[in-house]
């Protein structure tokens, strides 16, 4: 093996490391953050997710030169991995898609949203402190209501279910990708 193909396969794992593990990443802990309606969390998973996926594109690209190198791009395990990681940045495509629908929903939700209750003043006590320490520790004691649903935080639900089936399937066709890799070399 020449030195150029090495680092062929070098940069070939190394754009497997270090993009499909944190673009993974990314898709898997943004349900969380939907169901979290944590926005601004959301916002930075859907930059992460554009970044690494367009970073995995090396990976198709260096598997392809490293596969020509070896005069094994005809092989039917690495024309079948190939287009299994077509199908991922093509489901990549569509989880970016709801993730922005995702965000805009809880944008518009939290826009939406009426301001916090202000706590209620004690009245009639002679200590104003007590009664709002009672006040205090009544509120405490209470569970927290739940945000109200809106049409907005249904459809960030909705894009929620879809990230995270599709998220899935991509998870498991780089795994499939990975077995053959390992499996015939």
């Amino acid at each position: 093996m020449s030195s150029i193909e090495r680092l062929v396969l070098w940069l070939h794992v190394a754009f497997v490391i270090f993009t499909i593990g944190p673009v993974t990443i990314a898709i898997m802990s943004t349900p969380r953050a939907i169901r979290t309606r944590n926005a601004p969390v959301l916002r930075h998973l859907l930059v992460m997710t554009r970044i690494f996926g367009v970073a995995s594109l090396g990976v198709l690209l260096f598997g392809i030169i490293a596969g020509q190198q070896h005069k094994e791009l005809g092989k039917a395990w690495l024309t079948v991995s190939t287009t299994l990681f077509v199908v991922a940045l093509v489901l990549l495509l569509l989880i970016m898609r709801d993730q922005r629908r995702a965000l805009g929903a809880l944008t518009l939700a939290g826009s939406q949203q009426a301001p916090a209750a202000q706590p209620a003043a004690a009245h009639g006590r002679g200590d104003g402190d007590a009664g709002a320490r009672e006040a205090t520790a009544a509120e405490a004691a209470e569970p927290a209501a739940a945000a109200p649903v809106t049409a907005s935080s249904h459809i960030a639900n909705v894009e929620r279910g879809r990230i995270v089936s599709m998220g899935g399937v991509v998870s498991l066709i780089w795994l499939i990708i990975l077995v053959l890799m390992v499996w015939n070399s």
